[in-house]
C-alpha cells in the first residue's frame, strides 16, 4: 500500500494503552525510536482505567499497594519525556504492508499510519459489557458499567448488580462514602472471592440474592430514584437508587486484528521468546500475547513489552544492540 503524501511516519505504532503499552511507549523513546499509541477507549490506562481505577494493585514491583489510576498515570509521566503521540478513541481496523518496506496501519475513518513495526498490546482486545435488560436506555442516566471516580457517588444511594469480583469491589470501594450500597444478585452463589464477600457481609453491606433487577423508576424531571428488585421466594422491594451499576462482566474479542494474518490461541497471538508474530515485523506484549508457561500479571506484561521493543529496534536497525544498557547509566 502507498500512503499519500504527509501522512505519519513512526518507527513503531503500539496499539493498546494499557499498563504494558504505556511501558513500552516509555521503552521505545529510551531506545531512540519514534512512536505512536492507539487505543479505542477515550484515555489512557486500558482496563486499568476503565474498569477499575479506584482498586488497590499489590503485584507490581516496587509497589506495596498501588492504586489503579495512579499506576497508569505514573505510566503516562515516565513515558512523556519521550512525547509518544497518543490517537485514543481510534480503532486499529487494517494492517497492510508499505511499498517500500514497513506497514501501513488503517484506522477508523481511513486515517493511515506508517511503522516500521507494530506492538500489539491490547490485553483482551476490545471488551464489551454485558448489558442489565432493566436498564435500556439508562445508561449515562443513573447506570453505569465502571466506576472512574468515586467522588461522583458521595453521599448517593447506590446498587451494585453483579456477583464477581468486580461487583464487590465497587461494593468495598463506594460503602465509606455513598449514603448506601445494596448488592444485587441472581444467584445465591457468587463467583467473587470468598474473602471479598465475606468483608463486604462484615461491614454490613446489604445482599440480596436470588433477585433481579426489573424496573427502574424515574423521578419527575427524570432522573433515576429508585429501582424494583424481584426476589425469588419473597416480597418485591423498591430500593432507593441514584446510580446502578451494572457489573455483569463483558465479553471480549480481537476485533479486526484477528484478520491480520496473525497465529490467534484463545483469543491471544502466538507468540516466540523475542515477542514476535508469525507476521514480519509485527510483535504482542501483554495479556494479549500467547506461548507455554505464560502467566498474565502487570509485571509480566512490562517484562515482555522491554523484550519486544529491544528486538524491534535491532529489527528496525540491524547495526543497534539488542541489549541498550541500563537505564541507571542513562544521562
Amino acid at each position: 500500500m502507498t500512503l499519500t503524501s504527509g501522512e505519519p511516519s513512526y518507527d513503531l505504532v503500539i496499539i493498546g494503552a494499557g499498563p504494558t503499552g504505556l511501558f513500552a511507549a516509555y521503552y521505545a523513546g529510551f531506545r531512540g525510536l519514534s512512536m505512536a499509541v492507539v487505543d479505542s477507549l477515550p484515555e489512557p490506562g486500558g482496563q486499568v482505567t476503565a474498569m477499575y481505577p479506584e482498586k488497590m494493585i499489590y503485584d507490581v514491583g516496587g509497589f506495596a499497594a498501588v492504586r489503579g489510576r495512579d499506576l497508569v498515570q505514573g505510566l503516562v509521566d515516565q513515558a512523556a519525556p519521550w512525547k509518544p503521540d497518543y490517537l485514543l478513541g481510534r480503532k486499529a481496523e487494517k494492517l497492510e504492508d508499505a511499498d517500500g518496506g514497513g506497514l501501513v496501519l488503517t484506522l477508523d475513518g481511513g486515517a493511515t499510519l506508517r511503522a516500521g513495526a507494530v506492538l500489539v498490546t491490547a490485553g483482551i482486545g476490545e471488551f464489551t459489557p454485558r448489558p442489565l435488560p432493566a436498564g435500556d436506555g439508562w445508561l449515562g442516566r443513573g447506570m453505569v458499567h465502571f466506576v472512574p471516580e468515586l467522588a461522583v457517588h458521595a453521599g448517593k444511594h447506590v446498587v451494585v448488580v453483579g456477583g464477581g469480583d468486580s461487583a464487590f469491589d465497587w461494593v468495598l470501594a463506594l460503602h465509606p462514602i455513598a449514603a448506601s450500597v445494596t448488592l444485587v444478585h441472581r444467584r445465591a452463589k457468587f463467583r467473587a472471592a470468598e474473602s471479598i464477600v465475606r468483608q463486604a457481609r462484615e461491614l454490613g453491606v446489604r445482599i440480596i440474592t436470588d433477585a433481579e433487577v426489573a424496573r427502574f423508576v424515574e423521578s419527575p424531571d427524570g432522573a433515576l430514584t429508585a429501582v424494583d428488585v424481584l426476589v425469588k421466594g419473597a416480597d418485591d422491594e423498591r430500593l432507593p437508587a441514584d446510580t446502578v451499576v451494572a457489573a455483569l462482566g463483558f465479553t471480549a474479542d480481537l476485533g479486526p486484528i484477528e484478520s491480520w494474518g496473525l497465529e490467534i490461541d484463545h483469543r491471544a497471538i502466538s507468540v516466540d521468546s523475542t515477542m514476535a508474530t508469525a507476521r514480519e515485523r509485527v510483535y504482542a506484549a501483554g495479556d494479549v500475547a500467547a506461548y507455554p508457561g505464560k502467566v498474565k500479571l502487570i509485571a509480566t506484561g512490562f517484562g515482555e513489552a522491554a523484550t519486544a521493543v529491544n528486538n524491534i529496534a535491532v529489527a528496525l536497525d540491524p547495526d543497534a544492540h539488542l541489549f541498550p544498557g541500563h537505564s541507571s547509566n542513562a544521562e
